[in-house]
């Protein structure tokens, strides 16, 4: 009996396997023309068995499971999933998918279809930046974006990005118009990546016209997770990592530095140095090879700096309501800065939810929901500013000669000098105790809340009635302290200091639109918009205190003006002030119409209204036209249907505005402080704050505009598998918003000006390509765009908007500047011609300096007058890259996934010096230094040496000037979905994966770090090099779940 039993479940098992291991062949066509369909791949659903068709479109399959399906796809298609049943043949259609065409783009007020879009936009999806795994959603848009210039501010930890679109458009705020959730002026630094549904970035000034006032510079608008309708999904997203430095400058040691000094000296015919004597403590050790000398950046260098970010988002409900919500945390170490590492951490919470008040047959007559996100960061950090205030700077020049501690194990300070008999300067100071003293001892709090709330009202169907309010608020926090210390000569605090600031403000939008959508026939569709916009801020006030002598010297914790003492003129001192309040309102229509999809057009009006102008000049209007024309839409392309499946080409015009200004420049205001008081009688010790003219007033002073030419083409081909866009575009900025040069003999301040005029043209391309061979999928991106800046207009004689004198060194002249006819921000001094190797070669030079002798700089007589002056300088360099591009590539197989990302920027130039020459002869060098010439033949590079204060060093030449272009493999992931392995466990996803970030840097810039963003606090100037905080090569482990 057990035998019978063993046979029949035996014959059943063998009959189920045969069952479900039959064969199915069949063929796939293309719906369009009946063809069959060659790389179509199939899939048995819930397992990795495929197939892929062959060169007729046949295909066969031996199938595995017991109730099988297939799953049919192909770039380009629309996916199938065939249930087979009993059947073992299956003839298959396949209809071509337009859902890339189909998508929508936010486009302001609204959205639309991307194939009718006739305006430059680019849209980046959340999930594209989440993938970089950065805890800055800017440093993600990097590579995504082609026309969109970012560069990082700082590579130090919190710290943000420059940004412009098409070029930098004034030397003002170039800034463009973030719009986070419909809410204007957010920030999108609060942000967690993990935390963005999408963004849309308008580049020309037709798409961003809408926005008027605030576009000049382009549109970001951000968009945060959205709540979607179905079941409840749980997703974490996680990822831990370490940082370093990816290049470390090489300094010279000690015994390099020894060297280096005396031949200065000799050069100059001053005394060497007796080191033996000068530092009698540290010179044995150096000279037997025990001690080589601080190398302080080394010292301050915070190796395997952690990173880390944690995403939980959970969504769900029905079609009538729905939500999203997300909790997120980073933090973030600095690589230099150690033992005061520069920290950042952030806490963003968000819930969005839409619900369906009432509904009418087939549409929602009432909707109501609402966008909230919360941020919480703090942020402590050392200086990364100009020469006086750069620790980095500090760490490169600081002396080598001198340790870091002293024989007790604290900081080497005066009484160190003092006691190892230190003769060698008695300003020489220790510059991490100098760090850790003076700047190292801060915390940043700040708190942001953006709100957005709707109502939406659809009487009859396509016809929209949306009010919504959005409020933004602000809260931060400073404290800082300095305790009592005694460095050297120069470098001193004889009492503690504590600092504290708070402000607390917000800002406001009510916006309300009309909307109806019509179509005739299916042939005629037009879709309208009518709205008025009010938009205040600047409500908010400001408080800060300083004062001296706390209860706990040497106490961070217990650094709180609470616990000073006493009050003192020259220690004590409080502040406190409202924000400057401001207020803008709108009114704006949009049409877009498009007959069967194959001519679109697109009218836009806005009209703005800034409190910052007088009446009379406060109203601006901004109009723009754009078309578009789909060309394989038309009889005539059907022949090209087998290859081009989309080609659109477009134009368009437009102007908006910029009124970011102070405001009241159109009054003569009155200022009141104590840097102007008076003294009365013949009391020459009570100071009485005094009331001064603060500015000029211009009453004339109206809009900055741009305006915008764009032409344009989207394409796509073979089956979507290849997308091409292209853009050219002039772009032209009028009527500059600058402070105006005065006199000091007026007594007082210039007021704004309509003073200057760009122009910025360019070329965009951007190619994509993503296809699928059975199990095997892979995708490519490349953009590339090029762009040419030139100031066209300057509202003075000169037509120069000078720029800062100190800026590589004290002692040195203007190096940037903004000129009719240049690149805005160029670099600007003397050409060389190298280095004058013998005297009968100065000899025979008739254009040269007074006392010019061999081993210095041969400056060329540009404008050939057979002198060399200020006349002989021109442009040396050029700040702003000709080029940008980037690439990516990735791919997938069964799970496994690869994918890179590479950044590149070309055709610009960096202005660098480590060491700020002419403040001290004694400070360090990097080993460039070995490049100098020192006789005959030994270089025509860099000059012989000399103090600081020489004509060689301290005038600004190309010989501080170097190529800045680079390509950065930005990002390298493999990963590895676990789900694949474990069909079974309860996730939809579990994925695995690790990241190499700034992986290597292809240049031949020679500082750290060639991706420079800053510019000596302006706007329009950047690539100087002082000792930039670079950014870090950073490795990531994480993990994507999905429940």
């Amino acid at each position: 009996m057990k035998n019978v039993f063993v046979f029949f479940v035996t014959l059943f098992l063998s009959l189920q396997l045969m069952a479900q291991q039959r064969t199915v062949t069949g063929t796939v066509v293309d719906a369009f023309d009946n063809s069959g369909m060659i790389g179509v791949t199939i899939i048995e659903r819930g397992t990795s068995n495929g197939t892929v068709t062959d060169l007729d479109g046949r295909f066969s399959i031996r199938l595995t499971s017991l109730d099988p399906v297939l799953v049919f796809s192909s770039i380009g298609y629309r996916t199938l999933e065939i249930a087979v049943g009993d059947q073992t043949t299956l003839n298959v259609t396949m209809n071509e998918d337009t859902e890339l065409l189909e998508e929508l783009v936010v486009v302001g007020y609204g959205v639309q279809k991307k194939k009718l879009v006739t305006g430059a936009t680019v849209q980046v999806a959340g999930d594209d930046l989440t993938k970089l795994s950065t805890t800055s959603a800017l440093s993600a848009l990097q590579s995504q974006a082609p026309g969109v210039n970012i560069t990082q501010s700082s590579g130090m930890p919190g710290e943000g990005f420059k940004v412009n679109i098409r070029g930098i458009g004034t030397v003002g705020n170039s800034a463009p118009l973030y719009v986070i959730d419909g809410v204007a002026g957010g920030d999108i630094n609060t942000l967690n990546p993990s935390d963005i549904e999408s963004i849309d970035v308008l580049k020309d000034a037709a798409s961003a016209a809408i926005y008027g006032a605030r576009a000049a510079n382009g549109v970001i608008l951000v968009t945060t997770k959205r709540a979607k309708a179905g079941h409840t999904q749980l997703t974490y997203d996680g990822w831990f990592g370490v940082q370093n430095v990816y290049k470390m400058p090489s300094l010279l040691n000690a015994k390099e530095y020894m060297a280096i000094i005396n031949e200065s000296r000799y050069n100059e015919g001053t005394p060497l140095y007796d080191f033996a004597q000068l530092v009698p403590n540290q010179y044995q050790s150096i000279m037997d090879g025990t001690w080589n000398g601080t190398n302080w950046l080394e010292e301050a260098r915070n190796k395997n700096a952690m990173t880390q970010n944690h995403a939980l988002g959970l969504s769900g409900g029905t079609d009538i309501s729905k939500f999203s919500m997300g909790f997120s945390y980073s933090e973030q170490d600095g690589i230099i800065g150690k033992p005061v590492t520069p920290h950042f951490e952030r806490y963003t919470a968000r819930i969005n939810s839409d619900h369906v008040l009432l509904k009418v047959k087939d549409f929602n007559a009432i909707t109501i929901g609402e966008n909230l996100t919360y941020s919480y960061n703090t942020k402590s950090g050392i200086a990364i500013g100009n020469i006086y205030w750069n620790d980095v700077h500090n760490l490169l020049v600081g002396n080598p000669l001198m340790p870091v501690f002293n024989s007790d194990g604290n900081y080497y300070d005066q009484p160190s000098k003092i006691a190892d008999n230190w003769g060698l300067a008695g300003f020489i100071g220790n510059p991490i105790a100098q760090m850790v003293y003076s700047r190292g001892n801060n915390l940043s709090k700040n708190h942001s809340l953006f709100a957005n709330v709707y109502l939406e009202l659809q009487p009859i169907k396509n016809l929209r009635y949306r009010s919504s309010f959005g409020y933004k608020m602000n809260a931060s926090s400073y404290r800082q302290y300095t305790p009592i210390y005694n460095l050297s000569t120069t470098s001193s605090n004889v009492t503690d200091d504590v600092n504290q600031s708070q402000s607390l403000g917000f800002s406001y939008t009510f916006d309300n639109t009309v909307s109806y959508l019509m179509s005739v026939d299916d042939i005629h569709n037009i879709d309208g918009v009518i709205g008025q916009s009010i938009e205040k801020w600047g409500m908010g006030e400001g408080v800060s205190g300083r004062n001296s002598n706390t209860l706990f010297p040497g106490s961070w914790d217990h650094a709180w003006l609470v616990n000073t003492q006493g009050i003192s003129a020259t220690e004590t001192a409080v502040g406190g002030s409202p924000w400057g309040a401001g207020a803008l309102a709108s009114f704006f229509g949009r049409v877009n119409y498009d007959y069967m999809e194959k001519y679109m057009a697109t009218l836009i009006l806005r009209a703005d209204g800034s409190s910052n102008f007088a009446r009379g000049k406060r109203w601006g209007y901004f109009p723009s036209v754009s078309a578009g024309w789909v060309v394989t839409n038309e009889p005539f392309m059907e022949g090209t249907q087998s290859w081009m499946d989309f080609f659109k080409i477009r134009g368009s015009w437009g102007q908006n505005g910029n009124a970011s200004i102070s405001p009241f420049q159109y009054l003569a205001t009155i200022s009141f402080d104590r840097r102007n008081g008076y003294y009365f009688g013949d009391n020459k010790t009570d100071l009485v704050t005094g009331g001064y003219a603060d500015i000029l007033p211009n009453p004339d002073v109206t809009w900055e505009t741009s305006e915008q030419l764009n032409i344009g083409f989207d394409a796509r081909f073979v089956n979507s598998r290849l997308g091409v866009v292209f853009d050219w575009y002039n772009k032209a900025t009028k009527d500059w918003l600058v402070v105006a040069p005065v006199l000091a003999s007026y007594g007082t301040n210039p007021p704004f000006i309509n003073g200057g005029d760009i122009e910025n043209r360019g070329v965009e391309l951007g190619l994509d390509w993503r296809d699928r061979i059975s199990d095997f999928s892979y995708g490519a991106n490349f953009n590339i765009a090029y762009n040419k800046n030139r100031v066209s207009r300057i509202a003075n004689a000169e037509g120069i908007i000078h720029g800062a004198d100190n800026v590589l060194s004290q002692g040195t002249k203007e190096m940037y500047r903004a000129e009719v006819g240049f690149p805005i921000g160029y670099f600007w001094g003397y050409k060389t011609a190298g280095v004058f190797q013998n005297a009968d070669e100065v000899a025979a030079t008739k254009a040269k300096l007074e006392g010019a002798q061999p081993g210095d700089l041969i400056f060329m007589d540009t404008n050939g007058d057979g002198a060399i002056t200020d006349d002989d300088k021109v442009m040396i360099g050029d700040p702003n890259p000709d080029f940008q591009s980037s690439f990516s590539f990735n791919l997938g197989y069964k799970g496994f996934d690869l994918a890179l990302t590479a950044v590149g920027k070309f055709g610009h130039q960096i202005a660098k010096s480590y060491r700020s020459f002419a403040d001290s002869p004694l400070q360090n060098y990097t080993t460039d230094i070995f490049e100098r010439w020192y006789g005959e033949g030994t270089s025509n590079k860099l000059p012989r040496l000399t103090s600081g204060s020489h004509t060689n060093w301290q005038t600004i030449s190309d010989i501080y000037i170097e190529d800045g272009d680079y390509v950065k493999l930005q990002n390298l992931t493999f990963g590895y979905d676990l789900k694949n392995l474990f069909v079974k466990m309860p996730l939809s996803q579990a994925r695995i994966y690790f990241t190499a970030q700034n992986l290597f840097t292809i240049t031949g810039y020679s500082g750290m770090d060639p991706e420079i963003g800053y510019g000596y606090d302006q706007g329009w100037v950047s690539g100087i090099d002082l000792g930039f905080y670079p950014s870090p090569r950073t490795y990531l482990i994480g993990v994507n779940l999905k429940f």
